[in-house]
């Protein structure tokens, strides 16, 4: 939940980045553009803030939109306590949006005070959640070597040329190119001096970087082999998977509380085999999960997505009847209700078997129960008990 402290660049160069952010996702139909949809209850772009934001050595993070949602990116900011991060005022076209983003380090007027100028700047879609610091960090001491450097992936489908009549004109071989991906690094100098040279036909209409520094600046970008999840949300699909991923990365991180007592240490080293988790052993389910309500509140740490706890009651019990009574299940429901507006989703599991024999079966089928609560963060099933 916090960003990473600050450190040194690859090779000891100074590193920010521009993230243009500023399309108006027509293709993915909708009126809101497709960088402040929310995933999992947060937009699209605080993923990609935060994912160049957790990189310690990168200096500063320049995020570029349209003049009408200028407001809307501050509030984003502010909400999720995003840093290092100035918005700036987008042009009509992807490329103008980018010079604009550059220009923050280079001409007063854009920018309130003068940015310290980055020897490599970073130019990353805002609609890229997923970048990795490792990848990041190969295409910066790239571009620090080269002038320029870019991400690259294998092509899915053969491209195609047609003819004036709209049959196949030819194909090109599709193993001698590459798909051009997001994060891409320059020298600064170098595209910044490219965009300055660019003409009105390049800044309306091109969309690669690596070309203006080529034609601009003879710079022939390092192209550096990505990983699979570079790939850019377009159409209304991609929001889906990527809530899939995020909900997967956010089922690692989980907080299970237990009333467990040591009679049932047993079970405290089962749950979390099954888990690969950590479990923290409490005395008092309520009171301990309230206590890390409460903390999580007078934190100021921003919530990001809504946080999972899930309070364990284990049972051993001669009968069906449940150790829970009804009014204990009020208060976990009361709970519940209160802690959901904090973003945070309480959910009850109670481990109830008889048999010692079956326990490995039972704690099997409750870390399952488990899992499936924290992967789908329904608010549905928020203050209920469950049974294993």
């Amino acid at each position: 939940m916090e960003s990473g402290s600050r450190g040194a660049a690859p090779g000891g160069m100074s590193v920010s980045a521009v993230l243009p952010a500023g399309g108006s996702g027509e293709r993915l139909g909708g009126a809101t553009p497709k960088q402040f949809c929310a995933v999992q209850g947060r937009p699209l772009v605080s993923y990609a803030v935060r994912a160049m934001e957790r990189i310690s050595w990168i200096s500063d993070i320049i995020v570029v939109v349209s003049p009408e949602n200028i407001e809307t990116m501050k509030t984003i900011i502010e909400k999720y306590g995003h840093k290092r991060v100035t918005v700036v005022e987008g042009g009509i076209t992807r490329h103008r949006s980018i010079f604009n983003g550059l220009k923050v380090f280079a001409e007063n007027e854009f920018s309130s005070h003068l940015l310290q100028k980055p020897e490599v700047v970073i130019i990353h879609d805002a609609v890229r959640p997923f970048v990795e610091e490792d990848i990041v960090s190969k295409v910066v001491m790239a571009a620090k070597e080269h002038g320029a450097a870019g991400a690259i992936r294998p092509l899915v489908s053969t491209v195609i040329a047609s003819a004036a009549d709209g049959c196949l004109d030819h194909s090109l071989e599709r193993a001698r190119y590459r798909a051009s991906e997001m994060p891409q690094a320059f020298l600064f100098d170098i595209i910044y001096e490219a965009y300055q040279q660019c003409t009105d036909y390049d800044l309306d209409y091109g969309t690669e970087c690596l070309h203006l520094a080529l034609k601009y600046c003879k710079t022939s970008a390092k192209l550096v082999e990505g990983t699979a999840d570079l790939w850019k949300v377009t159409y209304k699909r991609d929001l889906y998977a990527a809530e899939s991923i995020i909900k997967d990365n956010l089922s690692q991180q989980v907080c299970v509380i237990t009333n467990g007592k040591e009679s049932l240490v047993q079970v405290g080293f089962l749950l979390p085999e099954s888990l690969k988790s950590q479990i923290k052993d409490k005395r008092c389910a309520i009171e301990e999960t309230q206590e890390l309500v409460d903390m999580l509140e007078k934190s100021n740490i921003p919530l990001l997505c809504p946080v999972v706890l899930i309070s364990v009651h284990l049972d051993i019990s001669e009968s069906n009847s449940f150790s829970i009574g009804m009014e204990d299940l009020a208060t976990i429901k009361k709970f519940a209700r209160e802690a959901k507006k904090k973003n945070i989703l309480v959910y009850g599991l109670l481990i109830q078997y008889e048999d010692p024999l079956l326990l490995q079966e039972t704690v099997s089928s409750a870390a399952a129960l488990i899992m499936a609560l924290i992967k789908d963060r329904n608010p549905e099933l928020i203050g209920q008990l469950l049974v294993a």
